[in-house]
């Protein structure tokens, strides 16, 4: 995980790749939220309820907390100007990702059923929400790398943005215990 943390953020600041950087960012993200769970359930012996909802808490703000760093940030970067390259070791960053997420995803799901932390549900759907980036940003560095395209990593963002939209939205609701 702290490769694909620290490689998309620095081959997104050597290519210009808002998606890389917001990737990178989605990435640091889960890796702080994992932390927490993990925190949560080996101090959590007892079952404290004010401690699981603080975790709960913890783990929705962050990913949360993706929607204005993704928004803003592309609109900046679009509107500066900035005409992000092709990268190939994006790509092997993005492809790593795809490999590597269905499994985490999984994991962290089936032991947040065993275990009923609602917590570790939240980091299996930031796993999720990761795969479905690291597709939207492999499709789009592949684009902008052979076709040259500029504006697919543009694209990629967007989508990444709609994926974290979804998913904080659905996190949401499964903390409030809402269905829909």
């Amino acid at each position: 995980m702290m490769v694909e943390v620290l490689g998309s953020i620095a081959f997104g600041l050597f290519s210009g790749s808002f998606a890389l950087l917001a990737f990178g960012g989605d990435s640091l993200i889960e890796l702080i939220s994992g932390f927490a769970v993990l925190t949560h359930l080996r101090s959590d012996v007892g079952g404290s309820e004010m401690h699981s909802r603080r975790t709960e808490l913890l783990t929705g703000a962050l990913l949360f907390s993706l929607i204005p760093v993704i928004g803003l940030g592309a609109v900046y970067s679009f509107l500066s100007g900035l005409r992000p390259e092709g990268s190939p070791f994006g790509i092997a960053v993005a492809a790593g990702a795809v490999i590597v997420m269905p499994y985490l995803y999984f994991q962290k799901k089936k032991i947040g059923e065993e275990t009923r932390s609602l917590p570790l549900s939240i980091d299996a759907i930031e796993s999720v929400t990761c795969l479905f980036m690291s597709i939207a940003l492999l499709g789009g560095l592949l684009v902008e790398y052979f076709l040259g395209l500029w504006w697919a990593d543009y694209l990629a963002t967007g989508v990444i943005l709609a994926f974290v939209a979804k998913e904080v939205i659905e996190s949401y609701h499964e903390l409030h215990g809402e269905t829909g």
